[in-house]
């Protein structure tokens, strides 16, 4: 019996990956290179605004290697993980950017991959070269149970350059042959916990798959085929819907939150920040005569900031102030938002 340990939020393994483990601390910045694959996995979650060919390093749309090393730094990434679509549909860019990161950041910054293609020497030599850590390899579900000898050359051939290489797949009906792959090859085996999306959800149902809980998207059954599978992987992780969100994605956040706070946000424990608005009326009071009216009140120029036609203020002072100041706004609320441009709105309190 192989010894199962226990991570957070229901997590299991009996290894993991030097990416997982960065992955676990938050540090890991994604690389999503292209929303682009030819392969249409019924269980594909991501969304149809990014199933085009655009780049995105975590939720920064990407125009120059800057925005990249930028969106790095704003969180303190250690590594960084690319992604897609299928990456290596833009091979070129997928050297560039690990060699960009490389020498930013040096040999130490960690960088692993996804791909659903079986790879030749050639290109397993240029990210090797390139400087690639770790590469995971995702053999689609129709073929299983066929003949998966070319992904099995491919993690041997990786292996052989000096990256660490693996599989990853969902936690299925099947998942079964892809582990006695694994611990044939020697390589590890990442399982996710399936879950529904709003673009996968159709085809899942169709299937037969149906929600865990009325409180989660994980698929009903997946962890307990995961655990079975689990049990007879020498290096094997499960990683659930519960640890995606509650520990990768909150410390994601709590290292962006902890870096670009401003001196009024309210950092949350979940890596939001909270803060109140002001809407000013064109017609009455602009932002800026606003900011001089808040000055001379007392208000300290450190605890709010002009943004266009808006105050953003310390959310306890605007609950102090806003009786006084109700009759030459348009609006007034408090917001708790992710913590980068752009970032989504959880919660917007009128006041």
């Amino acid at each position: 019996m192989l010894n199962i340990s226990e991570g957070e939020a229901g997590s299991r393994y009996t290894y993991l990956s030097r990416g997982c483990k960065l992955c676990q601390e938050g540090a890991k910045m994604v690389l999503f290179i292209t929303g682009i694959c030819g392969k249409n996995c019924f269980y594909c979650p991501i969304s149809d605004e990014r199933k085009k060919d655009i780049t995105f390093a975590n939720e920064r749309t990407v125009n120059s290697d800057m925005d990249i090393i930028e969106e790095a730094k704003q969180m303190g990434a250690l590594g960084t993980g690319i992604t897609g679509g299928e990456p290596l549909l833009e091979p070129e860019k997928v050297f560039r950017y690990i060699k960009v990161l490389k020498s930013e950041f040096g040999k130490e910054h960690h960088i692993h991959l996804y791909t659903a293609l079986p790879l030749d020497d050639n290109i397993l030599e240029q990210l090797a070269t390139a400087g690639l850590d770790e590469i995971r390899f995702h053999p689609p579900a129709d073929i299983w149970n066929s003949n998966m000898e070319n992904y099995a050359s491919s993690i041997k051939k990786a292996m052989n350059t000096g990256m660490e290489a693996g599989l990853e797949i969902p936690a299925i009906e099947g998942a079964q042959e892809v582990a006695r792959m694994a611990n044939e090859v020697g390589c590890f085996l990442n399982l996710n916990e399936l879950e529904f999306s709003d673009t996968n959800s159709q085809g899942m149902k169709l299937r037969g798959y149906k929600l865990q809980d009325e409180i989660s998207n994980a698929v009903d059954g997946s962890y307990k085929i995961g655990i079975e599978i689990l049990k007879t992987t020498e290096k094997g992780h499960l990683c659930t819907s519960r640890y995606k969100d509650a520990v990768q994605l909150r410390r994601r956040l709590l290292r962006i939150a902890e870096r670009t706070a401003r001196e009024f946000d309210e950092l949350t424990e979940d890596g939001t920040l909270i803060y109140g608005v002001i809407t000013c009326n064109r017609e009455e009071k602009s932002a800026q005569h606003m900011a001089e009216l808040l000055l001379l009140s007392g208000v300290p120029e450190e605890l709010f900031q002009v943004d266009k036609e808006e105050i953003h203020i310390a959310a306890w002072i605007l609950e102090e102030i806003k009786m006084d100041i109700s009759a030459d706004v348009k609006e007034m609320c408090i917001i708790e938002k992710y913590p980068f441009p752009g970032g989504m709105v959880v919660e917007k309190i009128p006041l």
